[in-house]
């Protein structure tokens, strides 16, 4: 995100010395994206940012992934999903291919503390808050969230989540960097006048977090030959004993109701409600919404293919027009994979003919490879969803997700 913030102390110029009262140097790390030609930040810390101390084998929770094949359409029930309270460990995988994975936990209260020292060195996360509240600590200091908003969290960067009630958390995990769509900025990386946010709406953090501690675990989440695993790192020093920073790279908020929608007198697609972009991905957001006001207009979406891509909505808030009458409540996935036609429910068009507003909130994530269930998405889905469109079931019986689980090969 190139909007450049200064936080703490730090030197008038980069790469000199810069030291504490008694004299003593601050250590400069450059954390930056794409080698050192893409956005960074400079942080001066106390001690010696990689001074490890102990490297040992974290086993993460299961990434195992089930082809969706036969080929359907699924709806995944997430508020029936058990997790773990833990806002890091407690996540089960729900949907993931080698570009993205989507998560999802509900976290206990504030009196389950802080989650462990984390940082994901495969990608961004863009995790959304369905609910609750807290913050997330980082080495650039704290960010507070609330119910609406995606945390955005660049990659490899120390942090962790310090729920003050519980939260539901969805998590979008890339193997890329998440940032605005190139559409809405300038060449410069300004969001342009006719972007639906602006920087104003970013929220990023406000001072330094200093702490203090010595042989301090942090979990990485990373990749090797084999796929994605998990090394439980000990550092000498606390991470978060950074005085200062700036840059053009940390993490920050955007909540969805600040994001004003595009509408139109027709059907708008659905890369008007883009709010961001990844690698072979991309998330919107569908809100409250004044809807198209042409004479003989149809509000809800006509039916379309996925060609190139799966779409996947997670339906939090209001109530979904286009999918009355096919079992889709507050809390639940659809995924409408490449290969078929889909659309709104058959009842659903007629009923919408008139209507001049749409009091409905989605995240919606298009991926342009195929999406594979996880162990957490076969957990809670509903086996009847695919057939609501012909209003009966299969002509033989549903034969469930079909073949073995895999690995991820990320």
């Amino acid at each position: 995100m190139a909007y450049y913030r200064s936080v703490g102390a730090v030197p008038p110029k980069r790469h000199i010395q810069h030291r504490d009262p008694e004299g003593r140097l601050y250590y400069e790390e450059l954390m930056g994206e794409e080698g050192f030609s893409s956005d960074s930040a400079l942080l001066y810390h106390r001690g010696v940012p990689s001074a490890l101390v102990d490297s040992q084998v974290w086993e993460l929770p299961d990434q195992s992934r089930t082809p969706n094949h036969p080929l359907k359409a699924r709806h995944l029930k997430l508020h029936d999903l058990t997790t773990d309270p833990c806002p890091v460990e407690g996540r089960r995988l729900v949907l993931g291919n080698n570009d993205v994975r989507i998560g999802y936990v509900v976290t206990g209260p504030a009196s389950m503390g802080p989650s462990p020292l984390y940082r994901n060195a495969i990608g961004d996360e863009c995790v959304y808050v369905e609910s609750g509240a807290g913050t997330v600590e980082s080495v650039f200091g704290v960010v507070p969230y609330r119910a609406g908003d995606y945390v955005v969290i660049p990659r490899a960067t120390t942090h962790r989540w310090v729920p003050s009630e519980a939260s539901q958390l969805f998590a979008i995990e890339a193997n890329s960097h998440i940032h605005p769509p190139k559409r809405y900025l300038s060449r410069f990386g300004q969001l342009l006048e006719h972007a639906p946010y602006s920087e104003r709406d970013l929220h990023g953090p406000g001072e330094p977090l200093l702490a203090d501690g010595v042989d301090v675990d942090v979990l990485v989440k990373h990749r090797t030959s084999a796929g994605i695993v998990g090394t439980r790192m000990t550092y000498a020093t606390h991470p978060f004993d950074v005085v200062g920073w700036d840059g053009c790279l940390y993490p920050y908020t955007f909540n969805i109701d600040d994001y004003m929608p595009i509408t139109g007198k027709i059907h708008q697609p659905p890369p008007v409600h883009q709010v961001f972009e990844g690698w072979n991905f991309v998330i919107c957001n569908f809100l409250p919404r004044k809807v198209d006001y042409h004479e003989l207009a149809i509000p809800v979406p006509y039916y379309h293919s996925n060609v190139d891509s799966d779409e996947v909505m997670f339906y939090v808030g209001g109530d979904y027009e286009a999918r009355k009458g096919s079992g889709i409540n507050l809390g639940s996935i659809s995924l409408h994979p490449g290969g078929f036609a889909h659309g709104p429910q058959p009842a659903a068009i007629e009923a919408s003919l008139g209507a001049d507003y749409f009091d409905e909130s989605a995240v919606m994530v298009d991926t342009f490879a195929p999406l594979d269930l996880g162990e957490g998405g076969l957990a809670v889905e509903d086996p009847a969803y695919a057939w609501t469109w012909a209003g009966r079931g299969p002509a033989v019986g549903d034969t469930g997700a079909g073949g073995p689980a895999v690995h991820s090969t990320d």
